[in-house]
């Protein structure tokens, strides 16, 4: 090993050698025996060391919860029936297992070091000559060789006949590491090629839409079905799971199309197709949702349920008329990601005990308050979570239902048919339910029905739209909701945002005194200096964030704050009788988060009224 490389000067299997029984499977014995022999024996069909390896690979992934066993089946019933196809790179294109996944396995199992993007450099400093399209075939790239060894990133670096094959034309030892298929395909094209990235490539294969009617559907829908289109679409879903984002925004311009991601909260512009590729993406993207594509005048909701680096994924598809064509918005729903934990919400200890003595009332309201996208929904279903026993019965109303929940009847909201969060309402009034959970008070009749459920013995939870915890007071009294009825009913409101966390990778800094008194620190540490922490950039994670947590505060109804809804007081003064009882805020929330190293500073700013 140098330089975290391997160098390798003889052609032999790495850590699973031909020649060597103990290192790889019984069944390789049979590579020593003939044919004939094998075949009056009814001996099994010999199995080579790469097969045996990939074998391996698999059975990792297994352990690491990175593959499952069915699929692996499946995975080897289609590699039996294709010919010349490896299992690896098969199960990577049905969407079993991620590319990341599968190369992080061999460089562990190989003990061989993952290339990152800095492997790669600005351009490959080569003196032998070897074939390009060698290179594309048995996806391998040579990276830097000198008088003493040649650099090679490779997607299979336990491919005997590539390695002999490089062997021979270099003669010298081999620096080794392990490569991703899309990493080293866009490394051949960049040092070998035209310079183009894989959309790049794609791109070139496509018609041009300019020969045909946009307002025929037949011709719109054999624009989609192109397969340089259907790659298209697929390679911007599976970067967008990739780099770990929530939307995905396609936004058609006059002289371009716009493709964003939002990550932890915050939109990055990507690569784009071009301009030229917008009827055919949008097209491909509503038959996918099963939209009606003949429909381009009005808004059309739809879902995509696929596969992606063996991620089952849920998309759900909006799209609405602009300008310049349809702009389409597909919000990813992982559901094997989902963590239904209070605590790795974001809840803290003292504010969890005060939500779960409310959760644990045996009728009420309790509300969740946020804007759009603020993770209400999952807040809601990690409660559901905590209530679902079998002595209960809990139905929802949803729109839609997000994610699928064991023990919980769920109801799609279809206003379209007339099933809205009013009718179903009252006919779930009627199926003896325990618990009920309201995607959304909207208006005034759900409200009054959710209302009159928790008068008569039901614990409701749902959501509003407020700016905080006691602006969800006044939003039901605006509705036109009797203020009595909510000092009667109402036991909680929760109100919440979503900060980026910081990455493990994060920087400690002190903070002046006259900022430790202004921001009142002294509460929540006595520490001297009071530090925060900010994000660190790295190559591997630019703005140094990784994922979000909420920061909370919990109103929970009390007598003084029940005779403020009756003197209809404002939400400021609501808000100020819950601090004085112990609430914090969400920015108080924040702060103690910062101090804490969850967050920065200048998220909690981002995000609360304060700012």
């Amino acid at each position: 090993m140098t330089d975290s490389t391997q160098t390798r000067t003889e052609p032999s299997l790495n850590r699973v050698p031909a020649d060597t029984a103990g290192d790889a499977p019984e069944e390789t014995s049979t590579q020593a025996e003939p044919a004939a022999v094998a075949a009056s024996t009814n001996a099994p069909a010999p199995v080579s060391a790469e097969d045996a390896f990939e074998r391996r690979v698999c059975d990792h992934l297994i352990a690491q919860g990175k593959l499952r066993e069915e699929d692996l089946a499946r995975g080897q019933r289609l590699h039996r029936e294709s010919l010349n196809t490896r299992l690896l790179p098969l199960l990577a294109r049905l969407g079993l297992v991620s590319e990341r996944d599968v190369a992080q396995a061999i460089s562990e199992l190989m003990d061989l070091p993952l290339a990152t993007d800095k492997d790669y450099p600005e351009s490959a400093s080569l003196v032998s000559e070897i074939p390009v399209r060698f290179m594309r075939e048995q996806q391998f790239v040579p990276l830097l060789e000198d008088e003493e060894s040649l650099q090679v990133v490779m997607v299979f670096p336990y491919d005997e006949f590539t390695l002999q094959s490089l062997q021979l034309a270099t003669d010298k030892p081999l620096k080794i590491r392990v490569g991703l298929p899309s990493d080293v395909e866009n490394a051949i094209e960049k040092y070998f090629g035209a310079g183009k990235s894989s959309m790049g490539q794609i791109v070139e294969n496509l018609t041009d839409e300019g020969g045909g009617d946009e307002e025929d559907v037949d011709h719109l829908r054999d624009m989609a079905s192109e397969a340089p289109v259907i790659r298209l679409v697929n390679l911007i879903m599976q970067r967008a799971v990739e780099q770990r984002a929530s939307d995905i925004h396609i936004e058609p311009f006059e002289n371009r199309l716009k493709v964003r991601y939002r990550i932890d909260g915050v939109l990055h512009e990507v690569e784009s197709p071009p301009a030229r590729s917008t009827a055919a993406v949008i097209s491909r993207i509503k038959i996918m949702a099963k939209l009606n594509i003949a429909e381009r005048r009005l808004p059309q909701d739809g879902r995509i349920m696929l596969r992606v680096q063996g991620k089952e994924l849920d998309l759900r598809v909006s799209t609405v008329p602009t300008a310049y064509g349809e702009s389409v918005v597909m919000r990813i729903l992982d559901r094997e990601s989902i963590v239904f934990d209070f605590h790795k919400l974001g809840f803290t200890d003292h504010l969890l005990q005060r939500f779960m003595k409310v959760l644990n009332l045996p009728h009420g309201i309790i509300l969740v308050t946020g804007p759009t996208g603020s993770g209400k929904t999952t807040t809601l279903y990690t409660a559901l979570q905590h209530l679902n026993t079998e002595e209960r019965k809990i139905i929802t109303v949803e729109d839609p239902v997000e994610y699928q929940l064991a023990g919980i009847n769920q109801i799609q909201a279809k206003p379209d048919i007339g099933l809205d969060f009013s009718s179903a309402l009252r006919a779930i009034v009627r199926q003896d339910p325990d618990v009920i959970m309201i995607g959304e008070m909207r208006d005034l009749e759900t409200a009054r029905i959710a209302i009159q459920s928790a008068l008569t013995g039901h614990l409701v939870l749902s959501t509003i739209h407020t700016n905080d915890a006691a602006g969800g007071i006044t939003r039901m009294l605006d509705m036109g909701v009797e203020d009595y009825l909510l000092t009667s009913t109402i036991n909680g409101i929760l109100a919440q945002r979503l900060v980026r966390r910081l990455d493990e990778n994060k920087e400690k800094y002190p903070l002046l005194p006259e900022m430790v008194e202004e921001l009142g620190l002294r509460r929540f540490t006595q520490d001297d200096p009071v530090h925060f922490y900010r994000p660190k950039a790295s190559e591997a994670n630019p703005t140094g964030y990784k994922g979000r947590v909420s920061i909370l505060e919990f109103l929970e109804m009390s007598d003084p704050i029940r005779r403020l809804v009756m003197q209809q007081a404002t939400a400021g003064e609501i808000q100020k009788q819950a601090v004085t009882e112990g609430m914090l805020t969400m920015y108080d929330d924040g702060l103690q988060k910062c101090l804490d190293g969850v967050t920065s500073f200048e998220e909690v700013l981002r995000v609360t009224q304060e700012a």
